[in-house]
C-alpha cells in the first residue's frame, strides 16, 4: 500500500538553522532514508523550497497569488512516498523520521494511484 508522508514544520525555525545544524538534520534523515530504501519501501521524496517561492492558484476564482494559500505557522516542507503493508508500518517510518528531525508534524495519507490513460486508479 502506498502512503504519502507530508512533512510540516515552522519555516522560521527551519530557516534559522545554521548550515551545520541543517547538515546534521539531513545526515540523520539520510540514515533513515538509506534503511527504508534498502528495504525497497522508499519512493520519491522531495524537500520543497520555502513558501516565499510558492505560487497558489485559487481554483474557484482562477486567481494566482504569490506564496502559499494556507495561513498557518507550519508549512508543508517536503514529502515522502513509501510502499508499506499498512498504516502501522507507515507510522514506524514516520516515527524514525521524527527521531531524526524533531518538531513539526508528519501527516500520513494513503495514496490512490492515478495513472491517466492506463486504466489504473
Amino acid at each position: 500500500m502506498l502512503y504519502a508522508i507530508l512533512c510540516y514544520h515552522d519555516e522560521k525555525v527551519v530557516g534559522s538553522w545554521s548550515k551545520e545544524e541543517d547538515d546534521a538534520v539531513m545526515a540523520r534523515l539520510d540514515a533513515v532514508h538509506r534503511r527504508v530504501r534498502e528495504q525497497g519501501k522508499l519512493g520519491p521524496a522531495a524537500r520543497l523550497l520555502p513558501t516565499t517561492a510558492a505560487t497558489t492558484l485559487l481554483k474557484n476564482r482562477d486567481l494566482v497569488i504569490d506564496g502559499p494559500f494556507a495561513e498557518t505557522k507550519e508549512q508543508l516542507l517536503g514529502f515522502y512516498v513509501i510502499d508499506v503493508s499498512g498504516l502501522e508500518e507507515a507510522l514506524e517510518i514516520a516515527r524514525d523520521l521524527t527521531r531524526a528531525n524533531p518538531g513539526g508534524a508528519y501527516e500520513l495519507r494513503p495514496i490512490s494511484l492515478f495513472l491517466p490513460g492506463s486504466g489504473t486508479t
